[in-house]
């Protein structure tokens, strides 16, 4: 992260080995210093209003957009460069990301490595990744957005809502409730709300969820 200028890092569970030992990390001591951490990825996105995940593939059958590392790349300058903050979600070293861990991304990237060899070392991952995004710079031009994109805390608030929603209507199971909770964050990401829509929607689903608790 410190070679490509990247700071801001932020831990999820993290494995207290591993972010001691990264401590001693010739010049990159400050990137741990300032490291926030927390327990869930959603408290960890909350101000992001893109959040990309990686993977491998490997065998999973993917729920969201797949692109290569060069497309996703584009992408993500693009968000930053329209001033919008954007997080890119890394899985641990030895499982990468959850199924859980996924619904929180709008979309995923895969760096193009051969078949045979997949999966790479976390830390090769995040330096090709970051290069990627610095190795063009002028590539994008800021262009404002048109409507503030809705933030990744904003999402989560109303698929809450939603899922109250839902399971007061019936429409949620004890079967399927984690499935049904995946879909319904994935379904929110996909439909790239602004801030204002989300807080319409919220406004809304609270009256629905007002009107269940009088009936």
């Amino acid at each position: 992260m410190s070679n490509f200028g990247c700071f801001d890092l932020r831990l999820v569970n993290a494995y207290r080995v591993a972010v001691d030992e990264a401590r001693s990390a010739v010049k990159a001591g400050a990137v741990i210093e300032k490291a926030r951490e927390f327990t869930t990825v959603a408290e960890a996105v909350a101000d992001c209003s893109l959040v990309v995940g990686t993977t491998a593939i490997g065998n999973r059958e993917l729920q969201h957009t797949l692109k290569r590392l060069e497309t996703g790349g584009t992408g993500i300058r693009k968000h930053l460069a329209a001033g919008a903050p954007a997080a890119i979600l890394f899985g641990s070293e030895k499982f990468g990301l959850s199924n859980d861990d996924m619904t929180h991304c709008d979309w995923l990237i895969r760096i193009p490595t051969r078949e045979e060899h997949g999966s790479m070392n976390l830390g090769q991952a995040v330096a090709v990744t970051l290069y990627e995004l610095i190795r063009n710079p002028r590539a994008v031009t800021a262009t404002p957005r048109a409507k503030k994109a809705a933030t990744s805390e904003q999402l989560e608030r109303v698929t809450t809502l939603l899922l109250d929603a839902l399971r007061h209507s019936g429409y949620v199971n004890e079967k399927t409730a984690a499935s049904t909770e995946h879909k319904t964050r994935r379904l929110v990401k996909r439909m790239d709300l602004p801030g204002a829509d989300v807080e319409a929607l919220q406004g809304m689903l609270r009256q629905i969820l007002w009107k269940f608790g009088q009936s």
